[in-house]
């Protein structure tokens, strides 16, 4: 039993990692989560620190994604010996990454014979570049990444909008490390080191390493550019249940007809998927009286539909119902909601769900912003924001950045906030304000710096009226994206790869 107690303890630090992320914003808190995980794996070997770093992810990651299960079980109907194993399965897939990181680590550690740079050096470099590959790999799910523990006014903040999201959590996971080893020289034993300034040394380093995120948050990256614009954000709070029920369809267009009425902004835009219908079958008097009542005050509506393409295929769109063909088709879409998954192996679940449109087909990359009230909007839709370089292309292209969503699959969970979190992190990125039109919440208007100025609160139904300032210019990240980050991370590793092969 006493063998096991590192491995529960590591499992029971890592269900303190919610904390760190919004709602909760207790982002210094990540440092030492990191750094008692460091100390358990520094002089373990590569299969122990696979297992402590597994345990330490799967819990942080479970309690910070539980909401999968609410969407799937609450909202969806699927089955609670169906959902359960389901929801378990992302945290499950999640930890392999980090695990994997401090496995190479550890390997790193052992081949080149020193392991104190191995892991203040290599752990932080693998770690960024797992958390990267998570990003993408299998369509990639980036949530929950070390950097977003920083967003949106941590220390680390300010190396956003340079290296990204991904050189955040390289800057957090070097803190992490050389704490972790500090508390190892503390606790003595094997981890005593031959040359104490070693310790000072990389003590600065990572003073160095925040003073440096402090000076780049006050950078002005980009400059305003055009007047400031007002924009009325409808969250019109349509319970799922309600959402695509037919006889639920006349409250939504009066829901809707209300809120565009109400509105008092140059740009109005409505939720995604707003109307539980294609936008080819929706009441042509409907949109016509939307229509004229919006151009007559000189503004412009724009709304979340489903949109026919060509043949069977439909798209999850955002269209401009006053600016003639104008429209942004989400690309990126999501496995299990949006698209099936290897059907041959998971279309059978679609029998317990109550999942409409489950079949959209991807808009495509690098879409031309809309041309709206005098400003370039880059839209995305629902967790495409998550995909800090996927934004980069539209977003040299805008002067500003606007979400639409519809966040009602996820229950009173803390699922809508670490989704504004990801928008805080994309604003500061790219140096533009974000706007996020959202059916049940967090409906909010996010500044270039990552700052939210106004919001509504969740599952009110209102129209959220504010005014943001459009942008122009390009950070360091929309310039040069993941790359310089990803190149520094395997030119680290190189090092000690170098120092094996001499061995």
């Amino acid at each position: 039993m006493k063998r096991l107690l590192p491995f529960l303890f590591t499992g029971l630090v890592g269900l303190a990692y919610p904390a760190t992320l919004a709602p909760y914003g207790h982002g210094w808190l990540v440092l030492p989560l990191l750094a008692i995980l460091f100390s358990q794996v520094f002089t373990a070997g590569p299969g122990r620190a696979f297992v402590l770093a597994y345990l330490w992810a799967l819990s942080g990651f479970t309690a910070s994604f539980y909401w999968t299960y609410l969407s799937l079980h609450d909202i969806a109907g699927l089955p609670a010996v169906f959902a359960g194993p389901l929801t378990l399965l992302l945290p499950a897939w999640l930890a392999l990454f980090p695990a994997v990181a401090t496995a190479l680590a550890a390997w790193l550690a052992q081949a080149s014979g020193r392991r104190s740079g191995a892991w203040l050096l290599g752990w932080p470099a693998l770690w960024t570049i797992f958390e990267w590959v998570r990003g993408w790999l299998i369509t990639g799910f980036p949530w929950g990444s070390l950097g977003y523990t920083q967003i949106p006014d941590g220390p680390l903040a300010g190396y956003a909008p340079v290296l990204g999201i991904f050189g955040v959590s390289w800057a957090v996971a070097s803190s992490g490390a050389v704490l972790g080893w500090l508390l190892s020289l503390l606790g003595g034993g094997q981890t005593t080191v031959r040359r104490p300034w070693q310790a000072a040394l990389s003590t600065g380093l990572v003073a160095v390493l925040w003073a440096g995120g402090a000076s780049f948050a006050r950078v002005e990256w980009t400059r305003p550019v055009g007047a400031p614009l007002t924009v009325s954000l409808a969250q019109g709070a349509i319970p799922q249940s309600m959402k695509w029920d037919p006889a639920s369809f006349e409250l939504t267009l009066q829901v809707y007809a209300e809120q565009v009425v109400a509105a008092r902004g140059k740009l109005i835009v409505l939720p995604e998927t707003a109307f539980p219908l294609m936008y080819d079958q929706m009441p042509p008097e409907y949109l016509q009286a939307m229509r004229k009542l919006v151009e007559s005050r000189g503004a412009e509506l724009v709304s979340g539909v489903p949109d026919r393409g060509d043949g069977d295929r439909y798209y999850n769109s955002v269209v401009s119902v006053t600016g003639g063909q104008q429209r942004y088709s989400k690309d990126h879409l999501v496995p299990f909601g949006e698209f099936v998954p290897l059907p041959w192996l998971t279309g059978w679940l679609y029998r317990y769900m109550n999942m409409p449109l489950a079949g959209f087909t991807p808009g495509g990359a690098n879409q031309a912003p809309m041309t709206l009230a005098g400003q370039r909007v880059a839209f995305n839709v629902c967790y495409e924001d998550s995909f800090g370089e996927e934004l980069i292309g539209p977003a040299r292209e805008a002067t500003l950045l606007a979400n639409v969503s519809n966040m009602a699959w996820f229950g009173h969970s803390n699922a809508a906030w670490q989704h504004l979190q990801l928008a805080q992190a994309r604003a500061l990125e790219t140096g533009r304000p974000m706007i996020r039109a959202t059916n049940t919440g967090l409906t909010a208007v996010v500044d270039h710096r990552g700052r939210v100025v106004a919001s509504l609160p969740q599952f009110q139904r209102a129209v959220l009226e504010s005014s943001v300032q459009g942008r122009t210019g390009l950070t360091p990240y929309m310039r040069l994206g993941n790359g310089p980050v990803i190149v520094l991370a395997l030119l680290v590793l190189g090092l000690f790869a170098g120092r094996r092969r001499r061995r």
